[in-house]
């Protein structure tokens, strides 16, 4: 489920405060794709105390109603064509392990063959046979691989550094209130840390279309024209454009959730009926997959978010988020190729237990 915290966050919050509200607030969200709102309020702290040079900790916030600058917006993932990494490459104690950012060349955008490419998408969804339903008592556990880039600001001086690609596990119940997550940019631990409900007030929010449960995807109409209404009306007022906020949270469904077989293929229907969307060919995901984005520009930031699905099968890869357009002041920090935010699915199923994992995959015959 998301948090849903006032729309604007004083400077003058005491840092210990605010950082206690983060941790708080950081349990039960999306995966880290509008990180970037956060490490803006990261960098502040960091400031108040004094720009130590200790790295910044990442907690994942829903996505605000009001837009931040582009430096606000850094939250920048991998592009790993060097960096195919195991499970433990680049996490150490204490966190993940950082280093320069990394780049990618920005992909020509055309609409040439997007009607096509999302029926074919839809087509490939509606026939995928690895979505059973989820039972009462069992859980759905997805893996993937994340990384991000962050503002760094020591001695008053501010730059970008990026997080490695490290492994994220996320268990949830179907009615979304048990749940667990293992992911060492997060966690104090490496035990994780409880996604369960009630939180510390005791409150159990209600699922919504950017924080939902198994259980209320299933409620979900799959009529195109009145899903995207319903997208519409409950995101007012959030994002940069209302059409942005549509397809974002699109994205957000196609990644740490487990929309049922029906509504995952009508969420590309429903896509192709956003404007501005667009075809990127030839990009690669985090771990070197080539494949084609569905995508779209959000003119505010200068940022396109892009959804990769395989060439051939076409099934749905993982995401990104890169900087298209060059921004002036200090926003040009973020250049043009940075990629804001990476992840890659590497295993989505329904098992009986709270941090159980599903069995490996038989090897095939030689």
């Amino acid at each position: 489920m998301n948090a849903n915290p006032s729309r604007k966050t004083s400077s003058r919050q005491h840092p210990d405060e605010t950082a206690d509200l983060l941790s708080r607030t950081a349990r039960d969200l999306p995966p880290g794709r509008h990180q970037f709102h956060k490490e803006h309020l990261m960098a502040q702290i960091n400031d108040m105390r004094q720009n130590d040079q200790r790295s910044q900790r990442r907690f994942r916030l829903p996505r605000p109603a009001i837009a931040l600058p582009a430096m606000a917006a850094v939250v920048a993932g991998a592009v790993v064509a060097a960096t195919a990494m195991t499970d433990s490459g680049g996490v150490r104690d204490g966190g993940v392990a950082t280093g320069p950012v990394l780049m990618t060349t920005v992909g020509a955008a055309s609409t040439d063959g997007l009607p096509h490419l999302l029926d074919q998408i839809s087509l490939a969804a509606a026939a995928d046979s690895s979505r059973p339903t989820v039972k009462p008592g069992q859980y759905i556990y997805i893996e993937s691989r994340t990384a991000d880039t962050f503002v760094k600001t020591v001695d008053g001086k501010s730059s970008l550094a990026s997080y490695a690609l490290h492994k994220r596990q996320v268990w949830k119940s179907p009615d979304g209130t048990k749940g667990w997550l293992i992911d060492p940019a997060v966690n104090d631990g490496p035990e994780g840390e409880t996604l369960s409900l009630p939180d510390e007030q005791g409150n159990i929010p209600k699922a919504n279309i950017n924080g939902p449960s198994y259980d209320y995807l299933t409620k979900l109409t799959t009529d195109p024209d009145k899903l995207l209404a319903k997208i519409y009306k409950e995101t007012e007022g959030q994002g940069n454009s209302p059409d942005q906020q549509a397809f974002s949270t699109i994205g957000d469904l196609l990644g740490e959730s487990y929309p049922p077989a029906e509504l995952y293929s009508a969420l590309f229907r429903t896509a192709a009926k956003i404007p501005g969307v667009v075809v990127v060919n030839d990009v690669e995901d985090a771990i070197g997959r080539p494949g084609v984005a569905v995508a779209r520009l959000d003119e505010y930031s200068g940022q396109r978010e892009e959804w990769i699905f395989d060439k051939k099968t076409h099934v749905f890869l993982g995401e990104r988020n890169i900087q298209v357009k060059q921004l002036s002041g200090d926003d040009g920090l973020v250049k043009p190729g940075t990629v804001n935010h990476t992840s890659v699915i590497v295993k989505r199923a329904v098992v009986d237990g709270m941090k159980q994992t599903p069995a490996p995959a038989p090897a095939s015959a030689s």
